[in-house]
């Protein structure tokens, strides 16, 4: 049997069991927890963690190091790459298909003729399969915002990350500014500890810490209670109060990783006492999907033979500056493959390119109805000043593109499309 089909007939399912994909009120998730016993109450250390951008990566930075000091973690992770099972991970592993199928398949029964979104459905069912693993430690990646989001579920947590805010997803709040991003992250947030990563700007910084004001948590704020930074021979420093830790080069892309990392470092030392050691070879053993994730082997590596092939699945201003740092800092020309869905200010991400790439392709998203045609995005990004390719296939655009060698192929715009090229190697 293909149970990978098979789960995806009753994801496809459970898609139709609400007219809407989102639709913002935490009333159906709670109806269903308590159908369920209340999963969420029986989980003891759980870490929640919110933002705009890097949710992910603090994710698996602090799973890494916390594995190293011999603690066992959960994840729960929004979206997936490649197969749906990424989403649910227990005691370090991913879920199994037929592990999933048999949960979603229990938790359908239970929720009966009610409705529910498919993300308030896969919450609850995470947290469910969770007490089998209650003593671990869990991290919980907030879906869309956190008021009401159905991961805003707990009444005590260990401590809720902050990572980076900026711009993204407005169509879905009333206050279509960057005050009314902050506070949909930050107002409900537990009295308990907030680490709080590096903002793009200070005025970020500041609307958080105004934000946060009210709230009664222990607060650690990047930049203040804790710090990371470059030092020669390839060293890197993490600094907090309790002295200077000199760390090793992580194997990852990016100095934006940094300051993820040394979150990740300082909920590890100032929560679970991890020790100097551990952290230094835990964060050696980060490993990131779809985050400037280099392909060294298969079918499109082939493709571009003696070029590098990059994969990045940012979609918003502060991703594509992200990427531009780490892009300043090659050698090599750069080349984009670039689809991207309709809801996103195409523009903003593109222009951030305009002075450090020789061209961009643009592709259709594979399988994705909400993605903008490749037509419509060339007419949006019209004023940017470098030659504009359409391609209809990502081996098409990574064949025709006019690279010599050493330069790079690099793909972004969505996780999507990174899904689609990971696949497709």
């Amino acid at each position: 049997m293909n149970y990978q089909m098979k789960l995806q007939k009753l994801i496809s399912k459970l898609e139709q069991r609400h007219p809407k994909k989102i639709d913002l009120t935490l009333d159906r998730t709670f109806n269903l927890l308590k159908k369920l016993g209340n999963p969420q109450d029986n989980l003891k250390n759980v870490i929640s963690i919110v933002g705009t951008n890097s949710k992910y990566s603090i994710c698996k930075s602090l799973q890494a190091i916390l594995n190293q000091a011999g603690y066992k973690c959960n994840l729960y992770l929004s979206p997936h790459l490649q197969f749906f099972t990424e989403r649910f991970i227990y005691n370090d592993k991913e879920i199994t298909d037929v592990a999933l199928i048999n949960l979603l398949e229990d938790i359908e029964k239970i929720l009966g003729e009610d409705q529910a979104t498919l993300f308030e459905i896969l919450t609850c069912a995470y947290l469910k399969y969770c007490e089998e693993f209650k003593e671990n430690i869990t991290l919980v990646e907030a879906g869309l915002f956190h008021r009401f989001d159905s991961t805003n579920v707990f009444k005590t947590n260990l401590a809720s990350i902050i990572g980076s805010i900026g711009i993204d997803h407005l169509q879905w709040i009333k206050n279509k500014t960057l005050e009314g991003i902050i506070n949909e992250k930050t107002v409900s947030l537990l009295n308990s500890n907030i680490f709080i990563n590096k903002q793009e700007n200070n005025e970020i910084k500041s609307k958080i810490e105004k934000a946060l004001k009210n709230n009664k948590s222990k607060k650690y704020f990047f930049g203040k209670d804790f710090n990371i930074s470059r030092a020669s021979n390839s060293f890197i420093q993490y600094e907090d109060s309790e002295g200077l830790i000199v760390l090793p080069e992580p194997n990852i892309l990016g100095d934006h990783q940094l300051s993820n990392i040394s979150t990740s470092i300082a909920v590890a030392k100032k929560l679970l006492n991890v020790k100097d050691k551990d952290i230094k070879i835990g964060i050696t053993n980060i490993n990131l999907k779809g985050r400037l994730q280099e392909i060294k082997s298969g079918k499109l590596k082939k493709l571009v033979g003696p070029n590098r092939l990059i994969c990045d699945g940012g979609h918003n201003t502060n991703s594509a500056k992200a990427i531009t740092q780490w892009i300043k800092q090659q050698h090599e020309d750069v080349h984009i493959i670039l689809g991207m869905m309709k809801d996103k200010d195409h523009n903003g991400f593109v222009d951030c390119f305009k002075d450090y790439v020789k061209s961009i392709t643009i592709i259709d998203i594979p399988n994705q109805q909400s993605s903008i045609s490749k037509e419509d995005l060339k007419n949006k990004i019209n004023d940017f000043k470098k030659k504009i390719n359409l391609s209809n296939s990502i081996e098409e655009s990574i064949k025709s593109m006019n690279k010599h060698q050493n330069n790079i192929c690099l793909v972004t715009g969505s996780l999507y499309l990174v899904g689609e090229v990971l696949n497709l190697n």
